[in-house]
């Protein structure tokens, strides 16, 4: 049996940067905790729990030893957050992915000029809700073309943008739909539509670009093992790519889950996971996935 691991798989620049700075802090003796899970992979918190980062909330704020340090992780926050933290005298340490801070910025920026903002997510995302704090919370929140039909009035210029996890067919769905309401509502020239409704496709490029080499790995694979964490957004989409182009794809978070007889027949066995899972823990994937092929003595 051949196990292959998907080159294109791993940890995005955004999450290597965020794991970096961590590691970094803790290097150096810092007391560190994460606000909120670091990554949507718990072996990979696993292990940085072992190197002294503990995971905190939001309420145990408050609870936290002088000295500590508090890390924003790369899915950002609202801004009450830093204002909180700034009253408690808390140090933080910022590892916001840069991608999601500019999202921030332009979401602000139309909110502030008073148009409808519309974004393309999972509300209760860690992502997303730094988003909605950005519109103090005045904004829509939709993950499917059905909500869009049921509530996005449009009535007033609208801008719509995209969680930069989320899949990139169904966004196009959901603005082709309402740059066509638009067109019903406003009766005017496309000129003046055009002013009324702006669609800001803000899906990361790392994880849009890896559907097609994705497809094509999986599809070159008698079996798929995907490993992600279950929390994992940009995990959800590459396993359905994956189970597109292979039905026989399987969807882990460690070896443990691995049933042998997924494996029967195959020849060629090949191995994704998200841009939350770390490298080590596919090749974890892999070693154990070679012990189960090898003959019995």
């Amino acid at each position: 049996m051949n196990v292959y691991i998907d080159p294109t798989a791993g940890f995005c620049w955004g999450v290597v940067r965020t794991i970096d700075i961590a590691e970094e802090e803790l290097s150096s003796g810092s007391r560190l905790v994460s606000l909120g899970d670091i990554i949507h992979n718990p072996k990979e918190i696993d292990r940085l729990d072992s190197l002294g980062m503990k995971t905190i909330d939001h309420t145990q704020l408050e609870q936290l030893p002088d000295g500590t340090k508090v890390l924003i992780r790369a899915h950002g926050e609202p801004a009450s957050t830093y204002r909180a933290a700034r009253e408690r005298g808390i140090e933080l340490v910022d590892a916001t992915c840069p991608i999601v801070t500019k999202l921030q910025e332009r979401i602000r920026k139309y909110y502030d000029d008073g148009w409808q903002v519309v974004i393309f997510g999972k509300k209760e995302h860690a992502e997303v809700i730094g988003l909605r704090g950005v519109t103090n919370d005045e904004c829509i929140v939709i993950k499917s073309l059905d909500e869009a039909r049921a509530e996005v009035n449009l009535d007033r210029p609208t801008v719509l943008f995209s969680q930069t996890t989320m899949d990139k067919a169904s966004f196009a769905e959901i603005r082709a739909f309402l740059r066509e309401r638009v067109e019903e509502f406003a009766e005017g020239s496309m000129e003046e539509i055009a002013t009324d409704f702006h669609a800001k496709d803000t899906i990361c490029g790392q994880v849009s670009g890896r559907d097609k080499k994705l497809r094509e790995f999986a599809a070159s694979n008698d079996v798929m093992i995907f490993v992600a964490g279950r929390k994992s957004s940009n995990g959800k989409v590459l396993f359905e790519i994956s189970r597109e182009a292979n039905p026989r794809t399987h969807f882990i978070e460690d070896t443990r889950e691995i049933d042998p007889a997924w494996l029967d027949g195959a020849e060629n066995v090949g191995i994704s996971g998200a841009t939350s899972t770390p490298h080590w823990l596919m090749e974890n994937v892999k070693e154990y996935i070679q012990q189960l092929a090898l003959p019995v003595r």
